[in-house]
């Protein structure tokens, strides 16, 4: 049975089992949340993605439909996974964060499936000469990949990746010529902006 301060006990030597108490509740509470949501999420890498799409946004084409356009934004696409990669390792290592287990595991199965369909959408509309639905479309579904796996992250994912849906479903909507500010808001603006946030609530 766990022990007691007796009845007689004076407030000096209540006061430090009260401390230990608090100090061994809020221990657990910080283990369970940690057990339960993947916090590795890089906002350092993300600001680094966030510019490197701005440059492409100003670099790059401007018709949407043509070959050009979407071979620049595929090296983007390939570049930015690189990046992501390097700091999410970095940073997990950093916090001891296994990624392979655990909310690591869970975070890539849910963040998976979404950029999967994209990746099959692509080539259809591609196929189909639909290319100027791409930037709403890459929008929307990378936005619901980050929605997914942001249930299993810290709260500020999840409010990324909807942002991301919102800006994707708004641009499948507007004229063509809108498909580039569209892709800067979200790909270039988005990452940036969040980057930073969870790069400074979140430890990088």
């Amino acid at each position: 049975m766990p022990r007691t301060a007796p009845l007689d006990a004076s407030p000096d030597e209540i006061s430090p089992l009260h401390d230990r108490a608090a100090e061994n509740l809020r221990f657990i509470r910080e283990t369970m949340e940690r057990a339960g949501a993947f916090t590795a999420v890089p906002g350092r890498g993300m600001v680094a993605v966030g510019i490197t799409a701005l440059a492409v946004v100003l670099l790059g084409p401007r018709n949407v439909d043509g070959v050009h356009w979407l071979t620049f934004w595929l090296v983007e696409a390939a570049l930015a996974v690189g990046i992501a990669c390097v700091s999410l390792v970095h940073k997990a290592r950093a916090l001891g964060i296994p990624l392979l287990s655990g909310p690591g595991r869970r975070f890539f199965l849910a963040f998976s499936p979404p950029l999967l369909v994209g990746a099959v959408l692509t080539a259809v509309a591609v196929k189909h000469g639909l290319g100027n639905l791409l930037p709403g479309l890459w929008l929307l579904l990378y936005g619901t990949a980050v929605l997914c796996g942001g249930a299993l992250s810290v709260r500020i994912v999840p409010i990324m990746g909807a942002s991301f849906l919102v800006l994707g479903v708004a641009a499948l909507f507007a004229p063509p010529a809108f498909g580039p500010p569209f892709m800067a808001i979200g790909f270039g603006g988005f990452h940036v902006v969040y980057g930073v946030l969870i790069a400074r609530w979140y430890g990088g």
